[in-house]
């Protein structure tokens, strides 16, 4: 969105410097008539306008909506938030994700607006170079072990406290490990291979895995119905956004969301 932005911004600003050109060409010192200077201020009204949206857009802040219920109860279908861009580094344009000056590193507890990677789309999605934002939990970092236990998430093989953590099936589903080795079970993960497969495989039990360099795990609050990193695979840092900050709609649910 904010790469549309930043181009229409630059088409109106060379539209109002077209519409300069031609004021100093055929009225030559004289006032222009009312519907030109009018047209040529709402021009160049709106272009700075743009340019200065799709900059706080990608560096600052941007809004988003919650489009499903993954993130109960935390985050409702329909809350609007303000994510912090920046937090995490500012975004280089035009570079394959490449962050400078973080103010810090993503951490375990942090909701994270993220582009989902490509596993997470279908293939027709893939095909029509679709873009999706998603936000979910982080819930482990580079390096760490991740097992999930009937429905208990493991890191480094300590059951994790997830007061925040919502089930709405209290049925479980049993281990179903179509692998030979722990090996195979981490590449299929790691390439996104269990979105393909039924959600009973590894909704409930999952792993052990190992988070990669350069990567994060990122579950739902809403475990039973969250398409995360269990199914497409760990986050790659790149394809970080932001920081999710408040919830400032509706009214009755504004929050400092953590």
């Amino acid at each position: 969105m904010e790469i549309k932005l930043f181009i229409a911004g630059c088409i109106f600003l060379v539209i109002a410097g077209i519409m300069q050109l031609a004021k100093n060409k055929f009225f030559k010192g004289q006032k222009p008539n009312k519907a030109f200077t009018d047209v040529y201020s709402w021009v160049d009204t709106l272009w700075q306008a743009l340019i200065i949206a799709s900059i706080i857009m990608y560096f600052i802040i941007q809004a988003f909506k919650i489009p499903t219920g993954s993130m109960r109860m935390t985050l409702l279908e329909g809350d609007h938030l303000f994510a912090m861009k920046f937090i995490y580094g500012l975004r280089v344009p035009f570079s394959d994700g490449k962050r400078i000056l973080p103010i810090k590193d993503v951490k375990v507890g942090d909701i994270v607006i993220f582009q989902c990677p490509p596993s997470a789309l279908s293939i027709v999605e893939r095909e029509q170079g679709l873009k999706k934002d998603y936000i979910k939990r982080c819930v482990a970092l580079a390096g760490d072990k991740v097992e999930i236990k009937n429905k208990k998430l493991f890191v480094n093989d300590v059951e994790q406290k997830e007061d925040y953590v919502h089930y709405e099936d209290s049925n479980i589903y049993t281990n179903f490990n179509l692998f030979k080795t722990q090996e195979e079970y981490q590449k299929a993960w790691e390439e996104g291979r269990f979105a393909t497969l039924p959600t009973a495989f590894v909704r409930d039990n999952f792993g052990p895995v190992i988070v990669p360099k350069g990567y994060n795990m990122v579950l739902g609050d809403n475990r039973d119905a969250s398409f995360d990193a269990r199914f497409w695979g760990p986050l790659p840092d790149k394809y970080l956004k932001g920081q999710a900050l408040v919830n400032y709609w509706p009214i009755k649910r504004i929050k400092y969301i953590k």
